[in-house]
């Protein structure tokens, strides 16, 4: 079985995906077969076969993972809402043992897999369940992206409590500018959350214009990647 680690946000729209997938990128160009997951995916356009879950496709692109699509993301939903919320308006069980045996599949055939979790660490998931309880679930360390905006220090600093709330493995923060504006609070974030997030800054994503998204891997070194892979094998 190979390793994993749970990505997760300090809110929905930070860059979990693109910080996913530079990491994907990263690890695939370094020579390791990386697999990858998006357990539910709302907000999907409809496409001639069904529902596109645009991020899953993404993240399979980036990381040269040829698993089925239906073990990357298991459940596609269209409504923009948080899981649980669209599920409930579709129709759609999310069955947390259907997820964990397509991790199970996807960790056997590769070095390493990266979940990436929907919105929030406290966003409804499945039921009363939420995101963590699925990083739970599936057992894995978490990694967590915080947005480069103002408000990003107390966002980070309660996201870090909420892991360790349920005793799950941090194995620390990437900052991603998801914006190119640059303010005073952007350019001095990293350095506050060194000092009040409360987990270890491993790097900083800065902006990738959607143009360069295919060249990903050219950014993963920023993210602290050879640290992130010494905390996995610590946790």
């Amino acid at each position: 079985m190979g390793r994993g680690i749970f990505v997760t946000g300090t809110d929905t729209g930070v860059g979990k995906t693109v910080v996913t997938a530079a990491l994907a990128a990263t690890l695939h160009a370094r020579g390791l077969r990386v697999g990858v997951m998006k357990p539910v995916e709302s907000g999907c356009p409809q496409g001639d076969n069904g529902l596109q879950p645009l991020d899953a496709l993404f993240l399979r692109t980036a990381s040269g993972c040829d698993a089925a699509l239906a073990l990357v993301n298991p459940y596609a939903l269209a409504h923009p809402l948080a899981p649980a919320l669209a599920a409930e308006l579709e129709g759609v069980h999310i069955d947390i043992d259907h997820i964990r045996e397509c991790y199970r599949h996807l960790s056997a055939a590769h070095d390493i897999v990266l979940v990436e979790g929907a919105g929030g660490l406290l966003a409804p998931f499945a039921g009363e369940r939420t995101m963590r309880d699925l990083a739970v679930q599936l057992n894995l360390p978490v990694l967590l992206v915080a947005g480069n905006c103002l408000g990003v220090i107390n966002h980070t600093a309660l996201t870090v409590e909420a892991i360790r709330q349920r005793g799950l493995p941090l194995v620390g923060v990437i900052l991603n500018h998801a914006s190119p504006n640059v303010d005073e609070a952007v350019r001095t974030n990293a350095e506050s959350i060194r000092r009040w997030g409360g987990a270890p800054l491993l790097g900083e994503l800065p902006y990738v214009p959607e143009r360069e998204r295919k060249q990903l891997s050219s950014y993963g070194e920023q993210l602290g990647v050879d640290e992130l892979l010494h905390a996995l094998n610590a946790s």
